[in-house]
């Protein structure tokens, strides 16, 4: 229906918070730009009462027809009509429990279960609440109003105008207009929501339970510092006059940017000092930051099609870690980008399983577990490559231009390009349009031959390929040479091949200086990497370049194209290593390895992890010193239970001494609880086991719940594994059944039990969240699967279409498993799923 657009929605609602339900009419005026005779609008699980249109001075009745299988309504106007036509229709729904739509959401004040009733509407679920044009594009203006209980408190994306009692114990609540915007922004709640108040230019708020609003202190001073820091940056003020920051108990995703009123999982906001630990602070501030990045990217800039989602989440990603780096330098913020974005994404697109930033599709584009890592992380990663190349002036200038050129409107890629090409000279639509518009990466083979350096490119992926893709890459190699100087040479690879001059005397050359370029290396001749090794041993790189080296090489390994012991190998020039980019990348790799391999493979990794976090953790003491680095204490929670898994006595012993004390009462440092409740319930027994539940139900802390039922995951005795399994579904809220299922089939004592608890609960687990469902089968599929390939593939051939599963996961998860199977030493083929 683009000959009509939505200009303005006047919407009242009446919840219902003890029969959770609710009443709602809204008033939608819209602009036909030629005459039509019906309107069509998207509505989901609403009861359509009547509908009306204005014609005169009156409002006569409109016949319309529900489409519930396509999710619309068509409206007959009672004559042709065009321009400015006015709907009213009346509707009841639904304040389900499905964390999607408007939704009920549970918590406790003075032992007493309550309830809150909030919306969720990206992508596409304000048609759950509201009948309206359901896409990014149709922007337009809201007025809001609720009837309430007078005890309540209503929120909605701007300010409060109204407020007056309307009898009955009720109260009608009005809200300023909203700036023109998208469906999907929108946002109302009615609760005994309790704030705290930043006032300054823009009024800041925190908004939480009862009770809990004491610790929300921290999430609102970075909430300012990160609306500060946007402001600068892009070089537009933040347009509305309040910006909230809203804890919800029951939250399906991290976080939502609802122009004005963004929303949170607590654990995402509040801050319990004592039990938050240095990682959850961290998290807070980047989640933070990246909600409100989107005030600009998104909201007040909005893609014209779901296809352009990346011009939300992957600015959002970068800018928001841009924000914690601003405010935290001390953090090492763009070495822990590296590891938790870039690295996800190169992972992601490995497979064959893959698509493009810029996925085709329109409206059927959806975040899951198949698309976050090339949308957010991917495009991200790629946006740092492109301002390495355009320069941070440039780069900045662009970005400015393209906010307000198409302020309060949508944009496309295009857009993009065209706005950083009208500050720069660099042909970046060229650049950008290979690497947004097509799936993959390219691995760059290189090997010296003489004072050349001859760099080749293909693409990479861990099953082959016969792909002929190319990209523009910008590459930088670092070259090393006989009296100690270094220098970086750069160039663009436009073809399959360059050829560069390094100059005489070279004896070694770093491709891929500080990572900077998103693709994989591989140093055809073996001394080469042998020289980069020596120069990691004496810590002649910097921590980017010893991170690349290893992780490229254990690509490699997942590939078939370079074996374990080489991996291991290349490892030992590591033994002196402090840096955390480099740690944490070689544990995680290390673990991957330990969950695949069988026997004497498994004993020779895992002594290998033994070794290297024994003198780690040896070096850098395993109690949490308050003036220690940053990512010392965020890479000690991660290192710890590995080490304990991998048999160290020593690691074990102060595990288990703390998880002892604990159990007594006594308080245990943060930035190791995870670990040492991870390391009882591996030892641990059925009074293990009874103190994590009443410990879970206890806590007031999300980020302590969460990291309870982490631990519940990782008994390992088979009683207590089943008990465990049992647990999840009996006694775990919806909103984290996916933590511990997904702990588990990282458990090496219960993978093996986890494809049967699958079989045997489905029907349980398909009432979850759809992304949650789906993060489970992708937990359980690629390692859990290992050696029941056949089974597995014959149980999800039918199901994708009979239950509306995500093929892409299915596909992505099956690919893995077929990759660990050839790692292990299997020869399995699930190519041919379809």
């Amino acid at each position: 229906m683009t000959d009509i657009n939505p200009i303005n929605y006047k919407i009242h609602l009446e919840p219902d918070l003890e029969n959770f339900s609710f009443s709602g009419s809204t008033e939608i005026l819209v602009n036909a730009s030629k005459p039509v005779n019906d309107i069509t609008l998207n509505i989901l699980e609403l009861d359509i009462r009547n509908c009306k249109v204005q014609v005169g001075d009156e409002f006569p009745d409109c016949n319309f027809h529900a489409h519930p299988e396509k999710e619309r309504m068509t409206i007959s106007l009672p004559n042709e009509m065009a321009g400015e036509i006015k709907l009213k229709i009346d509707y009841a729904g639904q304040i389900n429990d499905r964390m999607a739509g408007f939704y009920r959401s549970k918590y406790s004040a003075k032992g007493k279960e309550k309830y809150i009733a909030v919306t969720q509407f990206e992508e596409s679920d304000a048609r759950r609440a509201f009948p309206c044009f359901d896409r990014p594009d149709k922007k337009a203006t809201f007025d809001i109003e609720m009837v309430i209980d007078e005890d309540l408190t209503a929120i909605s994306n701007s300010h409060v105008t109204l407020e007056q009692a309307s009898g009955a114990g009720k109260k009608l609540v009005r809200f300023a207009q909203t700036a023109k915007m998208s469906t999907y922004l929108l946002f109302f709640g009615v609760g005994e929501f309790e704030f705290i108040e930043d006032p300054g230019h823009v009024l800041v708020r925190a908004v939480a339970m009862p009770g809990m609003i004491k610790h929300a202190g921290f999430g609102l001073e970075f909430g300012r510092k990160s609306l500060d820091f946007c402001e600068e940056n892009f070089g537009t003020e933040y347009p509305l006059e309040k910006l909230d920051l809203i804890a919800v108990p029951d939250f399906a995703f991290g976080a939502m940017e609802n122009w004005g009123a963004i929303t949170f999982r607590e654990n995402l906001l509040l801050h319990f000092p004592g039990i938050t630990s240095k990682a959850g602070e961290e998290r807070i501030c980047e989640v933070i930051a990246h909600e409100i990045v989107h005030q600009w990217f998104g909201n007040l800039v909005t893609p014209s099609d779901w296809k352009y989602l990346w011009l939300n989440e992957s600015f959002a990603t970068y800018f928001g870690y841009g924000a914690v780096a601003h405010y935290h330098p001390e953090w090492d913020i763009w070495e822990q980008f590296l590891h938790s974005q870039t690295h996800t994404a190169l992972e992601r697109d490995s497979l064959l399983e893959t698509f493009p930033i810029e996925i085709p599709g329109g409206e059927h584009v959806v975040i899951n577990t198949a698309t976050a890592p090339i949308i957010y992380n991917k495009g991200a990663s790629i946006l740092r490559h492109i301002k390495g190349y355009m320069g941070e002036e440039a780069f900045k200038e662009g970005l400015r231009y393209y906010l307000k050129k198409h302020e309060y409107a949508c944009a496309s890629g295009p857009d993009m390009w065209e706005a950083f090409e009208e500050v720069s000279e660099i042909p970046i639509t060229r650049i950008m349009k290979s690497w947004i518009e097509q799936p993959g990466f390219p691995i760059v083979e290189a090997k010296k031959d003489g004072n050349t350096l001859v760099l080749k490119q293909k693409r990479f992926s861990y099953l082959p390929n016969n792909s002929d893709q190319t990209w523009l890459v910008p590459i930088s190699v670092r070259v090393f040479y006989e009296n100690g100087d270094s220098k970086i040479i750069s160039a663009l690879l436009e073809n399959k091949q360059i050829n560069m001059d390094i100059g005489d005397n070279a004896v070694a050359y770093k491709v891929n200086d500080r990572q900077t370029g998103f693709y994989r290396v591989r140093y055809e001749d073996g001394s080469d990497l042998h020289e980069l090794g020596k120069l990691v041993s004496g810590k002649e790189l910097p921590a980017e370049d010893r991170w690349g080296l290893q992780n490229d090489l254990y690509a490699l390994v997942k590939g078939g194209h370079a074996g374990m012991d080489d991996y291991i190998a290349f490892v030992s020039n590591y033994s002196h290593e402090d840096a955390f980019l480099p740690l944490i990348s070689i544990a995680e790799n290390l673990f991957h390895a330990y969950l695949i391999m069988e026997g004497h493979e498994k004993e020779k990794v895992a002594a290998t992890g033994r070794s290297l976090l024994d003198k780690v953790l040896g070096d850098m003491g395993y109690e949490p010193d308050p003036v220690e680095k940053h990512t010392t204490s965020v890479l000690r929670d991660q290192i710890l239970f590995h080490a304990v898994l991998y048999g160290s006595k020593d690691a074990e012993k102060f595990a288990l001494d703390k998880f002892s004390s604990l159990m007594e009462g006594d308080a245990v440092h943060p930035d190791v609880m995870k670990s040492v409740m991870q390391a009882g319930a591996l030892r641990g027994d059925h009074k293990v086991f009874d103190w994590f539940d009443k410990r879970v139900h206890s806590s007031q802390s999300e980020h302590e719940r969460m990291n309870i039922l982490v631990a519940l995951a990782n008994f390992s005795d088979r009683t207590l594994i089943e008990k465990a399994q049992q647990y999840i579904l009996d006694k775990v809220p919806n909103r984290n059944k996916f933590i511990p299922a997904g702990a588990m089939t990282i458990n090496p004592h219960a993978i093996p039990y986890m494809w049967d608890w699958y079989r045997s609960q489905v029907k349980a687990l398909e009432d979850l969240h759809p992304l949650h469902y789906e993060r489970i089968i992708a937990g359980i599929i690629p390692v859990c699967g290992l050696g029941r390939e056949d089974e597995i593939k014959g149980f999800f051939e039918n199901y994708v279409t009979e239950k509306g599963l995500s093929k892409d996961v299915l596909r992505l998860s099956l690919e893995k498993l077929e990759i660990n199977g050839r790692m292990r030493g299997y020869n399995t083929d699930l190519e041919n799923f379809s």
